[in-house]
């Protein structure tokens, strides 16, 4: 019979973060959304003991700060105290949020299946079954200290021979940026796959994902993400990795939902909608399909209303749109939308503008010029943008056609006198 582990791969639980912004528009929401993430880490707990596997790996920033509460501690605690009642070890490492020194105290009271790796070099630890090494885990925490590349020496080689064992499997786990973020603990891609272990547990990046990013690949390298998304910037779904690695078989990761309240950017058409009434059942309508995809009751959303309506001057009304979201809040208590963005336009017979050769007519082909010429478009921007010390969006290429559209409806908007200057 062929070996066989199975373990959770999570990390970034960040115990203690705040969300910033949210209680000014809603303390429920707010409070809501503190027990958000001690919920998740429960639901990695969870999906341990459930699935019966053989260890937990936590890749660092289980806190979010280097000063965690005692409540926090003691919730943390409760976790590794279930895994240790059935008999799970957990293996462990520091991040940014939370570093190394920073767990001084801590580390006396993690129960005795819990097994902590240092910073400032890698270390290694044998996890037995049936008192044989069935898998070596290598791993490093994150270090402001190092330079150059924090997986350097980290090898199966290396891990066999400070282990003096040999053992199935050899997994390693960073906190690192990789390429995503390379100023922090920076190591490569190549760095990793050249080292021979049979799979990367990383942590750092708040989203899941694998590597190689090809579907029919082998997934050697992986970034569990985040449990719970804390901001608008952290939409869809979060959670952690059961992988499963057997010899002779490709690794298998399969994502677990953690997370129990969402976060969605939403973008509404409202081209077709008569009245207020209609773009609130709009949204409500687009609010339910996104939640239907993820397994997540509860979203928060940021709405913006998009398309050429003749409702534009209505929206456009001062405070209009705000007492249009406290009524959206109104029609769901488990969805919330913390903005209502505007960004609708005044329809615009542009076909009869073109044909007219007035001023309307020369605006438009030299919209449709920007449009046509992106490089030479994005090099006038990044020339403009340099000029007042600023650093061109990132992703701009991709988003071109919209804003010159947008600009384009705007400046209609303005010839009109529909806006005022």
């Amino acid at each position: 019979m062929s070996e066989r582990i199975t373990f959770i791969h999570s990390g970034d639980i960040h115990l203690g973060a705040p969300f910033r912004g949210l209680r000014g528009l809603s303390s429920k929401w707010a409070e809501r959304l503190v027990r958000a993430i001690p919920e998740a880490y429960d639901r990695v707990i969870d999906a341990a003991i459930e699935r019966g596997v053989d260890f937990v790996l936590f890749a660092g920033d289980v806190f979010d700060t280097d000063k965690p509460s005692y409540a926090h501690h003691r919730h943390f605690l409760r976790g590794l105290e279930r895994l240790r009642e059935v008999g799970i070890p957990v293996y462990l490492i520091a991040g940014n949020h939370d570093p190394y020194a920073t767990w001084a105290g801590l580390r006396d009271q993690l129960p005795e299946n819990v097994h902590m790796f240092g910073s400032d070099a890698p270390s290694y630890a044998v996890y037995e079954r049936d008192g044989a090494a069935a898998a070596i885990i290598a791993a490093r925490g994150f270090s402001n200290q190092s330079s150059g590349d924090i997986a350097a020496g980290m090898t199966r080689a290396a891990a066999q021979a400070a282990c003096a064992t040999e053992a199935p499997f050899v997994i390693g786990m960073l906190h690192t940026g990789l390429w995503l973020d390379p100023y922090k603990a920076p190591t490569s891609e190549d760095a990793l796959y050249a080292s021979g272990m049979d799979y990367w547990a990383l942590g750092h990046i708040h989203k899941n994902f694998r590597f190689p990013q090809s579907e029919s690949a082998e997934t050697k390298l992986a970034y569990c993400g985040c449990v719970q998304g804390r901001d608008i910037k952290e939409t869809g779904e979060r959670g952690c990795y059961a992988v499963t690695l057997e010899q002779g078989i490709p690794n298998q990761v399969e994502f677990i939902p953690c997370a129990s309240v969402e976060w969605e950017k939403l973008r509404v058409d409202v081209s077709k909608c008569p009245g207020a009434e209609d773009v609130l059942g709009a949204c409500v309508r687009a609010m339910f399909d996104a939640n239907a995809q993820v397994p997540c009751e509860e979203m928060i959303a940021r709405v913006t209303l998009v398309g050429a309506t003749p409702l534009h001057g209505t929206l456009a009304r001062p405070g209009y749109v705000e007492e249009l979201r406290d009524e959206l809040n109104e029609r769901y208590p488990s969805f919330f939308c913390d903005a209502l963005i505007d960004e609708t336009t005044t329809p615009f017979d542009k076909d009869a503008m073109r044909a007219s050769g007035l001023f309307e007519a020369t605006l438009l082909r030299e919209s449709e010029k920007l449009a046509a010429n992106s490089d030479a478009t994005i090099e006038y921007l990044q020339q403009e943008f340099a000029a007042r010390g600023l650093t061109l969006p990132a992703g701009i290429e991709r988003k071109l056609g919209d804003l010159i559209e947008r600009a384009e409806d705007l400046s209609l908007e303005l010839l009109e006198g529909r806006e005022e200057l």
